[in-house]
């Protein structure tokens, strides 16, 4: 039984343009025995709303939750009003201010003479009340369209809970187009995902099909066309598509077989609306073609500025080195004194080439060639990295704070926008970039657009690792265009050249695999078995690492399902490093239990909590019963999460290679096995060799890590960033 409390609204505490509310209701009677002890008093409510008022009386159907800050609180999921008719009530209503210029006694003289029906006559028959004494012309206008305006805003809410909108979304939906929310609607349905990033095509696309819409309407045709451009985009990282390929996607979207000329029509038409770019025989969304053309622009013209003079550069790169008590390689050198010179510079290299080293001598070569204070070097650079785990590293190499991309740009969690964005611009004189290929096309764009045309902007990354997650592969685009200031690094540390894992990483770099490099050294051990016996070498090996640190020891795998998938690997494992005890509480979530003290991963960004996709942490407390919560441990940052956002993390006693990306262990497990399929290519098995830096076991079947050492066609993306570098933009 769904609870609700009923009550008069007092105060709202916090709103947003949105319609969401934290307020104050006096409740007057509910169904729930947890709440009667609010009866006769106030309680603190949450949801999405239309206008609140002081007069009417409203149904709220919800729960009761409990949060850690402000107590219990009354998280509304829908929502009733009645219209007042006593009199009391009626006047109240008149004179609240929501009718300018009728105060307490107009109201009183209104009442009189209509009593209960007062409301229903100012709405059908308002010429009646210029009977009433002192009542004019322009306040009988105010109260009919007030009152107008007001019952048909409540009608547009109910109409879209009608058409299955939640109230969240059809909050939304008045509160972006008020009185045309109906026209918008009935003209084009689909144009509220283009406006709304919270409603997505398969959601309106239901409710437009119950609603009467044909499955080849034009209309529905348009929108699956960039619902799929989004999709594939999203799925394979390409920049654009071809239109037999849009073809091809339409009839498994629409399920149905559109006409093609419709299909046609409709590419002109999105074409026309600016929506889409047709460049020769290739299709762009708008955002993606304007992100690449931004990037091009920006680095090129950075690229193009002169030279600083390296007046002095090489005496300061000395006192560096005598500084950090460290030699640095020709390459370095080359690397740490133009990064002073150009105001764009990639730095790519392989493990072991001294990265990390490098960025910490750029930037304390910039703040001592500038003259700046730690406080000055703080308020002039940024050091950003894509993910959480990434800055971390980045910060502890450099001694400086370092931060994400997207809390750099301050993301907002209710609009899916920047803050930090072409309208309002960072300070920052130069920015640091690490781990590059991680970053994908839209958020490069949207950095450039957070930063000065005149910011200086290094970028640091190895190229043969994986690719974004998200569409597109700028590294690798602008270092194969060989158009822009590249530095390599090619020569490996001492340290490295001791490295057996560092040396299997050049040879899958270069597709080769010399048998005899394994297990001649503790850091670098092949057991070879089959697909059956993977699982149990992997849990001797957990065994084996049961007392080392959660962030030290990782089991890396491509793929979630299957016999030696990472779901199956988590259960197994936990068993071995958490299992059930009688002192420790759990909670079940789909199949997964989640227990005290799990090794957790996070799956999203929550830049509120300071936490990121892909941290990894401990869960330090349950809590059951009706206040149900899940506490985990983030290096000392304990972050709360209720039974809406469990979903936010899963078990990481293994974790995918993509997961796995910013990070390193010193040691890693990586299983690799014919079940794997199509997840056996080089990019990926290079990502995961490259994040051990002690020790790696890898398992299974020699011929499968030769297969995807030799494997480079999955992740072929079509961009056309390097294209642009070369040829100019079209």
């Amino acid at each position: 039984m769904t609870s609700f409390i009923k009550g008069t609204y007092s105060k709202s505490i916090y709103e947003t343009n949105t319609g969401y509310c934290v307020g104050i209701l006096r409740v007057i009677d509910t169904n729930d025995e947890q709440l009667v002890e609010y009866v006769g008093r106030t309680i603190t409510f949450t949801g999405f709303f239309h206008e609140l008022n002081h007069v009417d009386t409203y149904l709220f159907y919800g729960k009761l939750v409990h949060h850690e800050k402000y107590g219990d609180q009354f998280q509304v999921e829908s929502y009733e009003r009645s219209k007042p008719e006593e009199k009391e009530s009626v006047i109240d209503f008149l004179s609240s201010g929501l009718f300018k210029g009728i105060g307490e006694k107009k109201a009183s003289k209104i009442y009189q003479a209509f009593g209960k029906d007062t409301l229903k006559m100012i709405l059908e028959e308002p010429s009646n009340l210029i009977l009433i004494p002192t009542i004019t012309k322009k306040d009988i206008d105010v109260l009919h369209s007030t009152l107008k305006e007001y019952e048909s805003s409540y009608e547009i809410i109910m109409y879209l809970s009608e058409l299955g909108f939640s109230t969240k979304d059809s909050m939304i939906l008045y509160n972006t187009y008020k009185k045309k929310t109906k026209q918008i609607l009935e003209e084009d349905i689909y144009q509220i995902i283009e406006d709304i990033h919270d409603l997505s095509f398969k959601k309106v696309d239901l409710i437009a099909l119950r609603k009467g819409v044909l499955k080849d309407d034009f209309i529905r045709v348009r929108a699956a066309i960039l619902y799929i451009m989004g999709e594939v985009s999203n799925t394979y990282g390409h920049s654009y598509y071809y239109e037999e390929e849009i073809m091809n996607y339409l009839p498994r979207v629409l399920e149905a077989v559109p006409d093609r000329q419709k299909v046609t029509d409709a590419l002109l038409d999105l074409e026309t609306q600016l929506k889409i770019i047709h460049k020769e025989d290739r299709y762009y969304l708008k955002e993606m073609y304007e992100a690449e053309t931004l990037i091009v622009k920006r680095f090129r013209l950075l690229n193009a500025n002169k030279e600083k003079s390296s007046h002095k550069i090489l005496s300061k790169i000395e006192e560096l080195e005598k500084l950090f008590d460290i030699c640095y390689n020709d390459e370095q050198k080359e690397a740490i004194q133009k990064s002073y010179q150009r105001d764009f510079l990639i730095i790519t290299g392989g493990p072991g080439t001294g990265k990390t080293t490098i960025m910490k001598g750029i930037c304390e070569l910039y703040r001592q060639m500038n003259k700046l204070s730690y406080e000055q070097f703080l308020s002039k650079v940024a050091l950003l990295a894509p993910t959480g785990r990434a800055a971390k590293r980045m910060s502890e190499a450099s001694l400086m704070p370092a931060s994400t991309i997207h809390r750099f740009l301050k993301w907002s969690k209710d609009t899916d926008k920047f803050q930090v964005n072409s309208y309002n611009k960072s300070k920052v004189e130069m920015v640091l970039i690490d781990e590059a290929s991680m970053i994908d096309t839209y958020l490069f764009a949207n950095l450039l657009k957070g930063l000065s045309s005149n910011c200086k902007i290094i970028i640091v990354g190895d190229d043969h690792q994986l690719p974004s997650v998200g569409a597109g592969q700028v590294l690798r685009d602008i270092i194969e265009s060989q158009m822009l200031e590249v530095v390599r690094l090619k020569e490996i540390y001492r340290q490295g050249r001791e490295s057996n894992i560092i040396s299997l990483a050049y040879d899958i770099r270069n597709e080769e695999i010399h048998e005899e490099i394994f297990n001649q050294e503790d850091d670098l051990t092949f057991i070879r078995c089959r697909d059956d016996e993977v699982m149990n070498t992997i849990c001797e090996i957990a065994t084996t690492y049961k007392d080392v640190s959660y962030k030290k020891f990782q089991i890396l795998a491509p793929m979630y399902k299957g016999l030696n998938g990472i779901d199956m690997i988590n259960h197994k494992v936990q068993e071995i490093y958490n299992p059930n005890d009688s002192n420790k509480k759990e909670q079940k979530q789909g199949e997964v239990i989640f227990r005290e003290n799990d090794k957790v991963i996070q799956l999203t960004n929550m830049p509120d909590e300071n936490i990121y996709n892909g941290d990894i942490g401990l869960i330090d407390q349950i809590e059951l019963g009706s206040k149900k919560e899940i506490k985990i441990d983030f290096d000392s940052n304990i972050v709360k999460y209720t039974p809406a956002n469990y979903d936010n993390f899963r078990l990481a006693y293994a974790i995918s290679i993509h997961k796995s990306q910013g990070s390193e262990f010193d040691i890693v497990v990586l299983p690799i096995v014919r079940g794997y399929h199509k997840m056996l290519y080089q990019k990926l098995i290079y990502t995961a060799v490259t994040r051990a830096k002690k020790r790696l076991y890898l398992i299974g079947d020699m011929d499968a890590l030769k297969y995807a050492v030799h494997n480079l066609e999955v992740d072929s993306r079509r961009t056309t960033i390097k294209e642009y570098l070369i040829h100019g933009i079209v």
